[in-house]
């Protein structure tokens, strides 16, 4: 038999420049009638998707290297994740998880429970968000340790409640004109190998001059700097602040909101660095896009009595079921794509940074990688203009990037993107760079 022949799928294509006139007509309507305080990073109105392709109203289709900020985790419409809340949708919406039992709320926790990193038992509290997660952290830390003061770093983003928005240093909007915010947060530098300095010591420094360190409850780290610019930290950096909370009675809590469920190819993102938490949070791509978060604490941690925490809507039943089903999709499909299309995709990004001194570094791991665009490569100025048309231009040529940091890009694609998407991603951003180097000097 003749062998099959391969068919190209059907995307990126730009049918009609974006916006086109469906979506012009919802943006609208959006823009009469919702917060302003959303951002709309661009004139992006979805229809639909498959896999890392999304169709927009107008039947553009576009390679999705940002998953709805690390949300998507199996893609748009897959198989497994969909069946799996049409079955529970199909069952019943809701019963509180706070006041009564059902299975897949109890199937969920011991599932996390079990992939918690570390050999101790776990036990697992459900919320509706990321957010929300570092918010109960929060309170846990603090009732656990009875100390009030907590830790975060320098570029971290929490979310936009207000602990976490207390916790949260990215950007000065996230903050400006809400305080007085939550007391008893330092923010310390992060460590940033790329930028240089040296984050212990100043972490060092101010414990000696400001900070007392037995009042200490919790640090809160991101194992993998998010919005603040995709970082990686040495692994001593991370190890200092587990020999730091293990010396004075501190918690250990590892944001792995964007981080985890496999997006660095391992289940969270604190394996590569060898170190455990005491607590861990997840939400983001636990669910594919349904809404759902965890408080994942060793069991001597999690010591708050019964009726001292609780929610009405975290642990939905169709939202458990979605996550079931994304750790199984994960587990079986996600983990190894993430490893082999991560690697394919830093190798192509290095052999960009060869061709266009823009680049000024490329790291991640997995399907979480950062691009740091710099106006000069010995003084490492960031040029967030650049970012800013490069993340434009592509879009309209059929790829979707979302920005982070000063001036990087954030890559974080679907788990199950393939080959061909990786590929042809590299080349948009090729094309990009080239165009927008004829445009003005970089």
């Amino acid at each position: 038999m003749p062998p099959k022949t391969m068919v190209k799928p059907d995307y990126p294509r730009i049918r009609v420049a974006p916006p086109g006139p469906k979506a012009r007509g919802i943006i609208a309507q959006d823009r009469e009638w919702s917060s302003p305080s959303y951002i709309k990073a661009y004139p992006l109105a979805m229809a639909g998707g498959k896999g890392a392709m999304v169709e927009d109203v107008d039947g553009n289709r576009y390679i999705d290297f940002m998953a709805g900020i690390a949300v998507s985790s199996t893609g748009y419409n897959h198989p497994k994740v969909v069946s799996a809340v049409v079955e529970a949708a199909g069952r019943f919406l809701h019963i509180c998880g706070t006041d009564f039992y059902y299975d897949g709320m109890s199937r969920l926790c011991e599932r996390l429970g079990k992939l918690a990193p570390g050999k101790e038992k776990s036990r697992v509290f459900l919320t509706n968000s990321g957010a929300e997660a570092v918010e109960g952290a929060v309170k846990l830390a603090r009732y656990h340790t009875r100390k009030p003061h907590l830790i975060s770093f320098q570029g971290a983003f929490h979310g936009r409640t207000y602990a976490a928005i207390s916790l949260t240093a990215s950007k000065v909007k996230y903050r400006a004109g809400f305080g007085p915010l939550l007391p008893e947060v330092t923010h310390l530098p992060y460590d940033n190998p790329y930028r240089g300095g040296d984050a212990v010591r100043a972490a060092k420094e101010a414990f000696e001059s400001r900070l007392p360190a037995k009042d200490v409850a919790a640090v809160f780290m991101e194992p993998v700097l998010g919005e603040g610019g995709y970082v990686i930290p040495d692994s001593k950096f991370v190890r200092f602040w587990r020999e730091f909370c293990d010396e004075h009675g501190a918690l250990l809590v590892f944001d792995e909101i964007q981080s985890g469920v496999g997006r660095t190819g391992k289940w969270w993102a604190c394996e590569h660095h060898g170190v455990e938490p005491d607590i861990l949070l997840s939400a983001k791509g636990l669910g594919s896009g349904m809404p759902i978060g965890a408080i994942v604490a060793k069991e001597d941690v999690m010591t708050w009595p019964r009726g001292t925490h609780g929610s009405t809507f975290g642990g939905n039943p169709v939202a458990c079921a979605a996550a079931l089903a994304t750790l199984d999709v994960v587990e079986s499909e996600g983990l190894a794509n993430a490893r082999l299309m991560g690697d394919r995709l830093l190798q192509g990004l290095r052999k960009l940074q060869d061709r266009h001194a823009c680049i000024g570094d490329v790291r991640g791991r997995g399907l979480m990688i950062g691009v740091e665009f710099v106006k000069d490569r010995t003084t490492k100025e960031p040029d967030p203009q650049l970012v800013e048309d490069l993340e434009q231009r592509a879009f309209r040529k059929g790829l979707l990037l979302l920005t982070a940091g000063k001036s990087a890009i954030r890559i974080a694609p679907p788990l199950v993107l393939t080959g061909y998407d990786v590929d042809t991603g590299l080349s948009i951003l090729d094309e990009c760079l080239t165009e927008l180097k004829k445009r003005r000097p970089l």
